[in-house]
């Protein structure tokens, strides 16, 4: 796109907006377009193994390519790395501070430009064609990455773009790392802590997706709010396997491969993961509580007491207050036979575990061996990580994060707790105390449920106000 600067939208267009008057250099409609652009670019993270074509290097070249045209000023003012490899797609920018001694204890803001696969099918809108609908305040962007982590990633640098054509510098060095293959593997992330573990480099705040402002969760809280994730669950991923002899289809055996298999998926459906609230979710709860409804508010107070009855009202109230409980398992695959007529030989599945930050791999593998309880099924860890550290929800770090967030969201609340997605930042408690885990949207119980799945999208307000909150954060530090 052209780098002329185009009028910025006003404050009646979107009433929300809390910038009006601070976009100049770089306005609203510049990142809205260079987010529309790059959501056009097909950066598809497939597995090394599996159906499907692999990764194409094309589309993450031309993503990166594009980036100097939409983003002038970051370019010409901040150093840029690839890493990981040769040529190396996951980027690191540095933006040198002031002080010499913040270079040791940098900001870092992390994002990922790798999305999962989409095709047509279903969508109301092409998943790669970044169309807008609707108007002003009503606006709505679909496509693939929107949430997922793009927006992020174009948030992050409109903030940055904005405080440079402002003239901004900040204090000490902002380190801007955004990730290539978050959706499979983190290996880009992972390349990047390895070069700040050899530069002595332990980042003071390291934020990356993760909580978003929402509402409807928690019961009997009738208000927005912020949820930061300290800490995040383990991910580990299980094949259940059972070997059988097969034969012709018309003289089955009583117990299959199949229903051998079948039956160990039921056993673990009938034996979930113990469930309880650990610290951080009580934390949550008290935080939450305090603006709930009555009597609500009175029994969400007395956390600590009534944790037993608390515990079973999440895993009742639904999917996401049940996972806050308990380490959870999903069967995602399903694999048998090679013939309608024959009987298989083998029966496979793939169960993903997401590890509680109370508890570890051996202890989820051995409570899923218990379950099943039948030597014949074979239980094989495919990989494995353990829950990542707590981060704390008080000091500079953390005010400085809440500060931002209010200062685009007056009076919002704001809360840590545990999130149960996998991120990049889980790589990143290697080397910072610091790690947290926030995408400064406003994001609906729909636009939640579309991550991952048809119809991604976000609205056009909630994605300018997230620049402003990445902008108060950085003009902070």
């Amino acid at each position: 796109m052209a780098s002329t600067v185009s009028a910025n939208r006003s404050r009646d267009e979107y009433p929300d907006r809390v910038s009006a008057g601070v976009t100049a250099g770089f306005s609203d409609d510049q990142a809205l377009e260079a987010l529309r652009q790059l959501l056009r670019i097909p950066t598809i993270s497939r597995p090394a193994t599996g159906p499907g074509p692999r990764t194409d290097p094309a589309p993450f070249e031309q993503f990166i390519a594009a980036l100097p045209g939409l983003f002038p000023h970051v370019h010409a003012t901040l150093e840029l790395e690839r890493v990981g490899g040769d040529p190396g797609y996951a980027l690191l920018y540095r933006w040198r501070g002031t002080d010499p001694a913040g270079a040791a204890e940098p900001t870092v803001l992390m994002a990922h430009y790798d999305v999962v696969p989409a095709t047509d099918e279903g969508w109301q809108h092409p998943p790669f064609a970044a169309e807008i609908v609707g108007a002003g305040d009503a606006a709505v962007l679909w496509g693939r990455g929107t949430l997922d982590d793009k927006g992020c990633v174009v948030a992050i640098l409109s903030a940055v773009e904005r405080l440079l054509v402002a003239g901004h510098t900040p204090r000490r060095d902002v380190l801007l790392c955004f990730g290539n293959d978050e959706e499979v593997f983190g290996t880009g992330a992972r390349s990047i802590v390895d070069v700040l573990r050899e530069r002595s480099i332990r980042p003071s705040l390291v934020l990356d997706e993760g909580g978003a402002i929402v509402r409807e969760i928690f019961p009997g809280v009738d208000e927005d709010y912020a949820v930061i994730g300290v800490t995040e669950k383990g991910v580990t991923t299980l094949r259940l396997r059972v070997d059988e002899h097969g034969g012709h289809a018309a003289s089955p055996p009583a117990f299959a491969a199949t229903e051998r298999l079948a039956r160990a998926i039921l056993r673990l459906n009938r034996r979930p993961s113990r469930a309880r609230l650990g610290t951080t979710t009580r934390t949550m709860i008290r935080a939450l509580g305090a603006r709930a409804r009555q009597p609500l508010r009175a029994v969400f107070g007395a956390v600590d007491v009534l944790a037993p009855l608390l515990t079973r009202v999440f895993v009742r109230r639904g999917a996401e207050t049940a996972a806050l409980t308990r380490t959870t398992r999903a069967v995602t695959e399903l694999r048998a036979g090679h013939a309608h007529n024959a009987l298989a030989e083998f029966a496979e599945a793939t169960l993903n575990m997401r590890i509680a930050p109370w508890s570890s791999v051996e202890e989820a593998v051995e409570e899923v061996r218990r379950a099943i309880n039948d030597d014949a099924v074979q239980i094989d860890v495919v990989e494995a990580s353990e829950p990542s550290p707590v981060s704390p929800d008080r000091g500079a770090a953390w005010d400085d994060l809440v500060a931002a967030i209010r200062a685009v969201h007056p009076g919002l609340l704001v809360t840590p707790y545990v999130m149960m997605q996998a991120s990049d930042a889980r790589w990143f408690t290697a080397v910072s105390d610091h790690v947290y885990r926030f995408a400064p949207f406003r994001m609906s119980g729909e636009e939640r449920a579309c991550l991952h799945a048809k119809d991604e999208r976000m609205r056009v307000t909630a994605f300018l106000d997230g620049i402003e909150v990445y902008r108060a954060l950085l003009a902070r530090r």
